[in-house]
């Protein structure tokens, strides 16, 4: 060391700090050694300083641009629901339209066919008449022969008004026969006309019911991956989501109102049927949504502090001792909010916390604010998610201004940057 000391005094000298009091002075020697020492601690402590400051503010820069990253994408995905939405709509009106133009025309063609059957009935009758008519004349001109041979003594002016009224008798049929042929044609084709007006509306419901379900298949689409991300919250926090989805609804399972008998349609329609097990498993998926977004809403998925703070110690082990929440350093006085709507359960003095609330919220969570200035809350108080609720402050066992903040589920002490980092998801 002595060596080594007499090699650094070329660039250190060895420097005297000295003391001096009343009646003695004292001197204390700072080596080259001590000198390096100390000039190394500076420097690795000025180091660290620089280096946590721009961990912090890259992570507070990165976290803000997520956060706008994800408002941006959930109100552009709001948006895209809401326009497929009024799309199914407009195309289950048009399907419906359809359908309505295909049941008139349905009905025209079986009225067309009725005035169809009709005609050929008229025909025939006619037909039938004309028969009975020919056979008559036949009969009438064998009996006018047989009379001009057994009675000569009749005149042929007689004969001739008979004959002439037989050809009058023959022209009034054929006319009929005529115009009932004309009647049928015209029936036959308005029949043609009709079907292929019922053609082209099938083929119009068709094109209705294929976009109908090409857009329920994206509204399908577009609700499940919605729901993946509030599926991913709860297990980031440790909860079940099917625990949650059965806790939820059984607490918002009203049901009510008169029902009136089921009328059923007597066409049936495959294409109809597989659209309303679409819509029926999409209006499932929007309930399972609905049901997370009314937990998340009664956990405590918030910030405690909305001004700026610093992290100073983390959830877990600390100096060989369990520290059950994480620590947010501020100025005295910062404003302290509920993270989720709740009841205050204590809210005073308790030992080590210092000044303490307790807000115990739904689906057995609570959450603990400690070392508290300023409490504003009384027990019993119910409150709502970013009610302002205290101060912070440097009460109990405390080396400074900060606030403790704890996340308990059914008693067990949880990581709270758990829920902080879900609640940024959700945002």
């Amino acid at each position: 060391m002595d060596r080594l000391n007499s090699k650094l005094e070329k660039w250190l000298p060895e420097q005297r700090l000295f003391l001096r009091s009343d009646d003695t002075t004292r001197f204390v020697r700072l080596r080259p050694l001590t000198q390096i020492a100390g000039i190394g601690g500076v420097t690795v402590v000025f180091g660290w300083t620089l280096v946590a400051s721009s961990f912090l503010v890259i992570d507070a820069v990165s976290s803000g641009n997520s956060r706008d990253q994800i408002v941006r994408s959930q109100v552009a995905f709001e948006e895209r629901l809401n326009q497929l939405q009024s799309e199914r709509d407009a195309r289950a009106a048009e399907a419906l339209a359809a359908q309505n133009r295909f049941s008139v025309a349905l009905d025209q063609v079986s009225q067309m066919q009725s005035q169809l059957l009709a005609s050929e009935e008229r025909r025939r009758e006619l037909e039938g008449g004309l028969d009975a008519v020919r056979t008559s004349l036949r009969d009438t001109i064998a009996e006018r022969d047989d009379a001009l041979r057994l009675a000569e003594a009749q005149t042929d002016e007689t004969a001739t008004d008979r004959t002439t009224e037989v050809s009058t008798a023959l022209d009034i049929l054929t006319g009929e026969l005529r115009s009932a042929s004309v009647e049928r044609q015209e029936a036959v084709k308005a029949a043609e006309e009709a079907q292929l007006a019922a053609e082209e509306l099938r083929v119009e419901r068709a094109e209705i019911i294929a976009r109908n379900d090409e857009i329920l298949t994206q509204l399908e689409d577009a609700v499940t991956v919605s729901v993946a991300p509030l599926d991913d919250v709860f297990r980031s926090v440790g909860m079940n989501p099917d625990s949650v989805l059965r806790t939820i609804r059984a607490g918002y399972s009203g049901q009510g109102g008169p029902l009136t008998p089921m009328s059923y349609s007597t066409r049936g329609n495959a294409a109809l049927s597989e659209g309303e097990t679409k819509a029926r498993q999409i209006v499932v998926t929007l309930d399972q949504m609905n049901t997370y977004r009314i937990a998340i809403e009664k956990l405590p998925l918030a910030m405690p502090i909305f001004q700026s703070f610093r992290y100073t110690s983390p959830f877990g082990r600390r100096w060989g001792r369990m520290h059950e929440g994480v620590d947010m350093a501020g100025p005295v006085g910062t404003p302290i909010h509920a993270t989720g709507d709740g009841v205050v359960t204590h809210a005073g003095r308790s030992g080590a916390y210092g000044n303490l609330i307790k807000i115990e919220h739904e689906l057995g969570t609570e959450t603990r604010y400690a070392h508290l200035s300023r409490i504003n809350v009384k027990v019993g108080q119910r409150v709502s998610q970013g009610d302002t609720i205290g101060a912070m402050g440097n009460t109990g066992r405390s080396t400074g201004s900060h606030l403790h903040y704890e996340v308990r589920m059914n008693g067990r002490a949880v990581d709270p940057m758990s829920f902080i980092k879900a609640a940024e998801n959700v945002q």
